[in-house]
């Protein structure tokens, strides 16, 4: 369903550039255009200068500005919330310029906007956990920012990028406990026992796991098998869990 809201996006994209913005902007030199374009980014005026980058990418796709065009919508549009957007135009940047001096900083923008379309707005200013929803768009920031500390461990947005690394960490462990606690409610003791296997291997120092232990006891008890829930037991007691 995401991959159909891409193809959408990059589309949307396309439309837009060949469209109606085009039409609302002074025809002025390349030069002056993206003058403007920087001075209504620098205000915080990030629809107007989505509408004057678009106008110049426009009229002129392979002028001197064309890449750092490209550069300047794709934090546009994540400062705009047009997370669509932002995710084709990164897509698009990434496949004709994979060489490009500035794909770490192409790479950490992909991240920040998986973790955008990861997160709430509204659940957040309420202090709602939500860490039950789907983390399809974290692990997709997971990976993005694996690849970036990877590939460019001296990059500027390196350091960033391993924080947010862990916060996306936590946030996957925390999914796999809300859905062992699931699983318990619904009796499914062999699933929570796998689940929580798996987090032991996945995520064996983040706190959703420890406090997923106590789970795993039980389950092992509700199955009756007493010898595999005292070696559970006795981990928990160690690293005084509380159940």
């Amino acid at each position: 369903m995401m991959r159909m809201k891409y193809l959408v996006a990059s589309a949307i994209l396309s439309l837009t550039l060949a469209g109606c913005s085009s039409d609302t902007v002074p025809d002025n030199p390349p030069s002056e255009m993206y003058a403007t374009a920087q001075e209504k980014l620098q205000s915080g005026n990030f629809r107007g200068a989505i509408t004057e980058l678009e106008a110049l990418d426009n009229r002129y796709p392979f002028g001197p500005y064309s890449q750092q065009v490209q550069l300047d919508l794709i934090y546009a549009y994540y400062k705009a919330d047009e997370l669509p957007m932002a995710q084709a135009t990164i897509d698009r940047f990434a496949r004709l310029n994979p060489t490009h001096p500035n794909i770490d900083y192409v790479m950490y923008m992909r991240g920040l906007t998986d973790m955008a379309f990861d997160g709430n707005t509204v659940q957040d200013f309420f202090g709602i956990d939500r860490s039950d929803r789907d983390p399809q768009h974290a692990r997709a920031a997971f990976r993005d920012f694996t690849q970036l500390v990877q590939n460019f461990p001296q990059s500027a947005y390196a350091a960033d990028a391993q924080k947010r690394l862990v916060a996306l960490h936590n946030r996957l462990a925390n999914y796999e406990l809300s859905v062992a606690q699931y699983y318990t409610k619904r009796g499914a003791f062999v699933a929570v026992v796998n689940r929580v296997e798996q987090m032991m291997r996945d995520y064996p120092d983040s706190k959703a796991t420890r406090n997923a232990l106590p789970l795993m006891e039980n389950a092992y008890r509700q199955l009756n098998l007493a010898s595999q829930a005292d070696k559970v037991k006795k981990i928990i007691e160690t690293n005084d869990i509380k159940g």
